[in-house]
């Protein structure tokens, strides 16, 4: 028995470590935030409200068929409901009916409000899927901070231990003389400022980690960790067609474009909706219906007539139709058009609105990615000639040709290079994904 509990705590333990040690790669978190976010949810929620309003929509056309049934006891003088006559004495009676009414025409509203409802269906799913798009995007530079701010950690940690080393070596030149004293004290600052840049970036991996978790909705920070994944600059061919095609491209899929575009279409139903009510309204109803009482006798023999022959000695049917023609309502009627074609109005200034939010949009991000492209070109640029810097004072600094103040300020900058590469090659990265995104390619990092 000991062994068997010692084999399970075992295989409780080894899952443990295993869920604590789980590293997350930009696809499953991804796919995790869109299969957990609250407004995604709510969002599907509406869209199952839309279906069912299209279920309504439907059975506004369709006939509808209502039964009902009553009974009832009276001492005194009472009416009978069979003859008509009024009997002094204990009754107990009943009846039932059976009522269908259908609309035959109401200015054909019906059908505009089933055509609405499936628009409206239509236009939740364009705003869900939009949302989606958002929410990938927003995963997508979220997680890129992260492996950002790693690789700066990366580059902080391999430096110090390069400033240790020369650290050891200027003690080594102090001792022998070649160097004065304040020359180590100055390495020994420089190493200082490290190991406070070291705790810097580790707050911000932290920080970063955490603004992941939370836009994930998960809440065990301590334990939720990104891959250690290693992005290099994708090839991309984005910039070689210009702000305009990819606009003209992003109108014919985008989603908040068609949902604008929905909204046109619903505003327009709208309004045949309200014309609808200045035509007249056709119904046409049909009814069965039959009654019993206890009093009620046969006039030949005087005996009560049974249960079930009243039930068809006493049937019978009505039906006809009606027609209802609507002649002065206090003006609400047309009121409520002229707001419906206010309302078209507004909905198409909201979708060329909503056009030339992407249009600006799309012009900045490919701004964006010209400039960033130039400005990670040119931070390379920038760190190789300072590794070069560096190695020539390194070299004068090693034979006492060259002070630590004026050591570590060279090492300072080729830091600074390196953070600033680092910074300009995530967000090159992320501009690129953002303007591939625009022109319909999905968001995949190589």
């Amino acid at each position: 028995m000991r062994f068997k509990t010692s084999i399970l705590l075992f295989l409780l333990a080894v899952v443990t470590v295993s869920a604590q040690m789980r590293k997350w790669t930009l696809e499953e978190c991804v796919t995790f935030a869109v299969d957990n976010n609250l407004t995604i949810e709510q969002f599907e929620l509406d869209l199952e409200n839309a279906r069912i309003d299209k279920s309504d929509a439907l059975g506004n056309m369709l006939p509808n068929l209502n039964a009902q049934t009553s009974t009832s006891g009276n001492t005194g003088l009472i009416l009978d409901p069979t003859t008509n006559g009024f009997v002094s004495a204990t009754i107990f009676s009943a009846s039932a009916n059976v009522t269908s009414s259908v609309t035959l025409f109401n200015g054909l509203r019906n059908i505009h409000r089933m055509n609405r409802a499936k628009i409206n269906e239509i236009a939740n799913q364009y705003r869900l899927d939009d949302l989606v798009d958002d929410i990938r995007l927003n995963v997508a530079n979220n997680y890129l901070n992260v492996l950002s701010n790693k690789e700066s950690l990366k580059v902080a940690k391999a430096q110090y231990a390069v400033t240790v080393e020369d650290l050891k070596r200027t003690k080594e030149l102090v001792e022998s003389g070649v160097v004065p004293r304040g020359d180590l004290l100055e390495v020994e600052a420089t190493a200082a400022t490290q190991e406070q840049t070291i705790i810097n970036n580790e707050n911000l991996v932290l920080l970063s980690r955490i603004a992941l978790a939370q836009l994930l909705q998960i809440t065990d920070y301590e334990n939720f960790d990104i891959a250690d994944e290693d992005f290099n600059v994708p090839p991309s061919d984005i910039l070689k067609y210009s702000p305009k095609v990819i606009f003209d491209k992003a109108l014919t899929f985008r989603n908040d474009i068609k949902f604008s575009e929905t909204g046109v279409d619903l505003a327009e139903k709208d309004l045949d909706i309200a014309k609808g009510a200045v035509y007249p309204t056709i119904g046409a109803f049909f009814n069965y219906n039959t009654r019993y009482s206890d009093q009620t006798r046969d006039p030949f023999t005087g005996e009560k007539i049974a249960f079930q022959d009243q039930l068809w000695i006493n049937d019978g049917i009505s039906y006809g139709a009606q027609l209802n023609i609507p002649i002065f309502n206090g003006f609400s009627t047309r009121n409520n058009i002229r707001r419906s074609e206010i309302s078209v109005e507004q909905a198409k200034l909201q979708l060329e609105q909503t056009k030339l939010n992407l249009e600006t949009t799309i012009n900045q991000a490919y701004v964006d990615v010209e400039n960033s492209a130039k400005a990670y070109e040119a931070s390379q640029k920038t760190l190789d000639a300072r590794r070069l810097a560096y190695d020539y004072t390194k070299d004068r600094f090693d034979v006492g040709l060259m002070n630590a103040f004026d050591f570590s300020q060279a090492q300072s900058r080729v830091d600074n290079a390196e953070a600033e590469v680092i910074r300009n090659k995530y967000n090159y990265i992320f501009r690129i994904k953002v303007l591939e995104f625009f022109y319909g390619l999905p968001i995949v990092l190589n």
